[in-house]
Formats: C-alpha cells, sequence, structure tokens
C-alpha cells in the first residue's frame, strides 16, 4: 500500500499453449518485457528482459521458459518485482512474441494459446490472442507508475507484424487508435 492508494508490487505474466502436431515444426513463444525511462516513457526501451537475459538489477526475470509447448499447466512465467525497479523507471511493457526460426507463424497457427497476468491471486488480465490472430507479436499490456510512484496495470492486447528484434524496439511507442 503507498498512502491510501493500492499498488502493484510483484506480477507474474504467465503464457501457455500445445504443442504442434506431429511432424510439424515446435511453436515457440517468448515473453518479453521492457522498460521505459520517466524522462522518455514511449521511446526506445531502456533494457529489454526475454528468454535470454534478465533485468540488470534482477527485478523482472524468466522463471520458466519453453521452446515447444510440452510444459505442465503455464509453459512460461515471468516475475516483474515493480516495487524494487528504481525511479528512474516510469512504464513497463510486457508482451509476447513468436519464434520465426523453424516455421512462419501466426497466433492463428498456435494451438490454444492463453496468457495470464496477476498480482498474487488477483487476475490482472487474461486472454486468448482470438483478437490478434494474423499476428506475429503482441503487447499484452503495461505497468505505468502514477504520481505517488506507485504502480498501476493498463490491460491490452495489440498485435504487431514485425519480426521478434524489431518488436523488442517498437512494443512500447503509443498505440494509434
Amino acid at each position: 500500500m503507498n498512502g491510501v492508494n493500492k499498488t502493484i508490487r510483484k506480477a507474474e505474466v504467465a503464457l501457455k499453449w500445445d504443442p504442434s502436431p506431429p511432424g510439424q515444426p515446435p511453436t515457440d513463444l517468448d515473453i518479453v518485457a521492457a522498460t521505459y525511462l520517466a524522462n522518455d516513457p514511449h521511446g526506445e526501451p531502456a533494457y529489454v528482459v526475454h528468454f535470454d537475459s534478465r533485468a540488470p538489477d534482477g527485478t523482472i526475470y524468466l522463471n520458466r521458459d519453453s521452446k515447444d509447448g510440452k510444459g505442465f499447466g503455464w509453459d512460461e512465467v515471468m516475475t516483474l518485482e515493480l516495487d524494487r525497479l528504481d525511479n528512474r523507471y516510469a512504464r513497463v511493457v510486457v508482451g509476447v512474441v513468436i519464434q520465426q526460426r523453424s516455421a512462419e507463424r501466426t497466433f492463428v497457427g498456435v494451438l490454444n494459446p492463453g496468457m495470464r497476468i496477476r498480482e498474487g491471486y488477483n487476475v490482472l488480465a487474461e486472454d486468448d490472442f482470438g483478437t490478434v490472430l494474423g499476428a506475429t507479436a503482441a503487447t499484452l499490456g503495461e505497468f505505468v507508475r502514477d504520481d505517488t510512484g506507485g504502480w498501476q496495470f493498463r490491460a491490452g492486447v495489440h498485435g504487431f507484424h514485425d519480426d521478434p528484434a524489431t518488436f523488442t524496439r517498437v512494443m512500447g511507442r503509443a498505440q494509434q487508435p
């Protein structure tokens, strides 16, 4: 609690999908999180956390990584310790990319995808990517620091048609209506 306003202290982003059918290339989805500085909240990310990295201060990290959707329950899980994030960061955007190494794929070709963002037992967002079926990547929502220094969540799945490297550079730009 920050004053009399509730704030999000620690969040979990989870992603699941079913494995590709036998004989098909594996489906590999990855959770990504990008942090943005207070003086440029919609510009280039200060840093990006994904399957091969973690936040320099250890506040954002991947707990579980799957390259094929063969996990039990949630295949990928990322933790964001927002209450420990330095005050110079004002925004964290979370998203998912579909790796394109073994086959070109959009969400329509991913079997039973799902995502959940929660704080403790409180579910902040859930989605099945049904609104972005033709996309190769999507933002899932954003955590924004308010005037009191606390964190609020803004849900919203927005599709992108970029390769993973481009997506991580542009995922935090302001959405056009």
